[in-house]
């Protein structure tokens, strides 16, 4: 009875695989990004639902954004090292799934859970220490310290939750199971609108409130990641077996996550040092007209994300089978749809900005400089959708090498030293907006042309090495 219950599992589980190569391809990116995306969107709401309701806390409310906006570089590098591990794996096992090596697809997992529960131990003690000098120097001022310690205190204590939530789901996806990593979002932000305005209004916690409801929505999300990852449903299965960090599993994870590590990581770079030009330049309410600026750029970066985390599994499946005319076909459907948000979401923002500012402060000088500000900083935006789709498919097949290259190109080698550059060159404040849309260009720019010229040959070379199980 076992054997014949093994069996059918083991038959579903392949025709669940096997979907990434036989269905039609429209309909099949259309089944796994819709879910992607929306989860992005409510992800997006995870992220924003802070943010709102802090800023409208009575009399301090301004103060208390700008607090916690710069505690976001802390969160974000956080955040960046599930992206080094679960990113880094997802793409690695549904490559070794497209060869039908279940078994090291396996281990890839069991290595990356391991990976994150060390990680997060590490960080969560370390920056718990620092927290203090840590966000002045990121920005924060004598009137804004104190809420951004206290939020930064009691977020820190759900690291754990927060590496397994984020880096586990993507293994998720990756099997194809896009409505299942749309519900660990959802639970989560949903209990996380419903919380905050109990715990920062009703109970009077203020920041602390909005955090408290953050970790524990997580929480819920990280027991729903492992329960599934645990159950009969899923294609790769925890097992204690695998529960063991192997160096030649991790180490090419690593490689192939640093280019997700790097775009995430840089990030806190980019508000380091966008909220210390703020705090030069400008005063407390420009550190708060960043932080809406900040989190209007994830609102069109993150349901971008999930069309390319919704796509990585067919194009990495394929490219494991040999499918080189899908992934071309696949690629081309991404790369359209992509260009196609960026342009007309970009558009609605540039045109409505006081709209879009409002959302998140009430306050009239806020909302001033916001407005004037985001025509500026947001304008390169208009073709980020070219930028992302070539940049995911690279990750998507493997590719470490020109991954990081591009994640370095838009920040690093780009933004950052323009936002240092003009500001100092007599631009002031608009300095630092005008870095943003040269820089984006630019990276547009280059990243087109290098997938172009090697698109075709990596798919007609040999595949990118794998993680040896």
């Amino acid at each position: 009875m076992e054997d014949t219950k093994k069996k059918e599992t083991d038959g579903r589980q392949r025709a669940d695989a096997d979907r990434m190569a036989t269905a039609p391809l429209g309909k099949l990116m259309f089944e796994l990004a819709v879910p992607t995306v929306f989860a992005q969107l409510v992800n997006l709401l995870y992220n924003m639902v802070d943010r709102i309701y802090v800023g409208r806390i009575p009399e301090v409310g301004h103060l208390a954004l700008a607090g916690l906006g710069v505690t976001f570089p802390i969160i974000i590098l956080i955040s960046a090292f599930a992206a080094l591990i679960g990113a880094g794996g997802a793409p690695r096992a549904a490559i070794l799934m497209g060869r039908k090596d279940m078994d090291g697809a396996e281990k890839i997992l069991g290595t990356c859970i391991s990976a994150l529960c060390v990680m997060s131990v590490i960080l969560g003690a370390i920056f718990y220490v620092i927290r203090e000098p840590v966000l002045m120097w990121f920005g924060a001022s004598e009137q804004t310290i104190g809420y951004a310690s206290s939020y930064l205190g009691i977020y820190l204590i759900g690291t754990i939750s927060v590496q397994i939530a984020l880096g586990l789901n993507t293994f998720i996806t990756s099997q194809g199971f896009a409505k299942i990593s749309m519900m660990t979002v959802l639970i989560g932000a949903v209990l996380n609108i419903i919380l905050d305005p109990i715990f920062i209004f009703r109970m009077n916690m203020g920041v602390r409130g909005a955090a408290l409801a953050t970790i524990i929505s997580q929480t819920v999300s990280a027991v729903w990641v492992i329960r599934f990852l645990c159950g009969k449903r899923t294609i790769l299965r925890v097992k204690r077996e695998n529960l063991r960090i192997r160096k030649e599993i991790l180490l090419p994870v690593a490689a192939l996550g640093a280019a997700p590590f790097i775009m995430q990581s840089t990030e806190c770079l980019v508000q380091l040092t966008y909220n210390s030009g703020m705090q030069t330049y400008g005063n407390d309410y420009y550190v708060g007209a960043m932080t809406i600026l900040f989190s209007i750029m994830q609102m069109l970066f993150l349901p971008m994300t999930g069309l390319t985390q919704g796509a990585q599994p067919i194009l990495s499946y394929n490219f494991g089978a040999g499918n080189r005319e899908r992934v071309k076909k696949a690629f081309r459907l991404l790369f359209m749809i992509c260009i196609a948000f960026s342009l007309t979401a970009t558009g609605m923002i540039l045109l409505f900005p006081a709209f879009f500012i409002g959302l998140f402060s009430a306050n009239e000088e806020i909302i001033a400089i916001g407005s004037r500000a985001i025509r500026i900083y947001m304008s390169g935006f208009l073709i980020m959708g070219a930028q992302l789709a070539c940049q995911q498919t690279f990750l998507a097949l493997g590719q470490a090498k020109y991954s990081m290259f591009l994640a370095l190109l838009r920040k690093i080698i780009l933004l950052i030293p323009l936002a240092v550059i003009l500001p100092k060159a007599g631009m002031g404040v608009d300095g630092l907006f005008y870095a943003e849309p040269i820089s984006d260009i630019l990276a547009v720019i280059t990243t087109v042309t290098l997938f172009a010229c090697n698109f075709n040959k990596l798919l007609t070379g040999k595949p990118a090495a794998d993680a040896k199980a």
